[in-house]
């Protein structure tokens, strides 16, 4: 139970996971992050891209840092209601039907705000029935949303209120163990996220003041690869994402330390940027792993495409089976709070 002397950080995680984001359907996450950051003292913003920004003033306003995590998350959209009453999906963010093979979800129903459960399943699942429920393709031909009413055909599930385009979101179904792993959908990027709060409450109870004017940036459109890449204030200089660490083999990054990325898919980052933060986590003893996510990008990768000028960095809590039903331990959200913590009170690299 050693963990439990971060129970506010996992509180948070938990809170959050459960709070349904897919990518363009956020409004109610972002208003529980409105809420809570005003709770503080805060005085966030709301951007028109729908993310949330709070600015706090440092001891130099002439240079600016940003910082970013998402609250989007991977989900799905009704494509079609299928004859026999159940409905097709359209997938939202980078994942595999696989994956969310035999998941609980939920529908918001767009025309009258009802929350229908069901869940999801291939067309061919009883091996009674089907030869190859084994083997047929996991696709959007074949996969399908079963729902938990009374509905035998289209006519059933339309009168339901259900159309095209209403969002589908996932069970997280979070689980925090004894042994200090943390089990649930959407980790990425709601551990990321869940920092960056628990952050802030301790910077105003302590009346901490940053030597920088800082940016604290939820962006609502990560999963699709144009996030926080706008709204960025001109005096920005450094801009840094914390987003998941990817493993799996070649992957240096684990469940225990903070993973500094080098290099994603759009490139390697800043060079003297990621220095500085290995010299602060060896400064503070705080342990991480240098890797390569070869299929992946970050807000700060967007935000550069964009054409912001700035250094750009990337680090974040070590992420298993990422874009699934993930997991991570505590000793790497430590890691990464640690490191957050470390570098909004350092120096910027010149």
């Amino acid at each position: 139970m050693y963990w439990r002397t971060h129970e506010t950080t996992v509180d948070y995680i938990t809170k959050l996971a459960n709070i349904p984001s897919p990518t363009g359907y956020t409004s109610h996450i972002m208003n529980y992050v409105i809420a809570e950051l005003e709770s503080f003292g805060y005085a966030p913003v709301r951007t028109n891209k729908g993310g949330v920004m709070v600015t706090v003033t440092g001891k130099d306003d002439s240079k600016h840092r940003v910082v970013t995590a998402h609250l989007d998350t991977l989900g799905a959209m009704v494509r079609a209601v299928k004859p026999d009453g159940r409905l097709k999906m359209d997938l939202i963010g980078g994942f595999v039907y696989n994956a969310i093979e035999g998941e609980n979800c939920t529908v918001h129903v767009s025309k009258n705000g009802k929350k229908i459960s069901g869940t999801i399943l291939m067309h061919q699942t009883s091996v009674h029935v089907y030869k190859d429920a084994g083997t047929a393709e996991r696709n959007q031909t074949n996969m399908e949303v079963r729902l938990d009413e009374k509905v035998t055909n289209e006519k059933e599930t339309r009168a339901l209120g259900i159309e095209v385009g209403d969002f589908i979101s996932f069970d997280p179904r979070v689980v925090v163990t004894e042994s200090g792993f943390i089990k649930s959908r959407h980790l990425d990027d709601k551990v990321s996220a869940a920092i960056l709060i628990e952050l802030l409450k301790e910077y105003k109870t302590q009346n901490i003041t940053l030597p920088y004017t800082t940016h604290f940036y939820f962006s609502a459109f990560e999963e699709l690869g144009h996030g926080a890449n706008s709204s960025i204030p001109v005096e920005t200089v450094e801009y840094l994402s914390v987003d998941m660490g990817a493993m799996g083999d070649d992957q240096q990054t684990d469940e225990y330390s903070v993973s500094i990325c080098v290099k994603d898919g759009s490139g390697p980052y800043h060079y003297e940027l990621r220095q500085h933060l290995v010299k602060l986590a060896n400064d503070n003893k705080i342990p991480y792993k240098l890797d390569i996510y070869p299929y992946y990008g970050s807000d700060a990768s967007a935000a550069l495409r964009a054409g912001a000028e700035v250094k750009h960095a990337l680090f974040g809590a070590g992420i298993e089976s990422s874009h699934s039903y993930e997991r991570t331990h505590i000793d790497s959200v430590q890691a990464t709070e640690r490191l957050v913590d470390a570098y909004l009170k350092s120096p910027i690299v010149e």
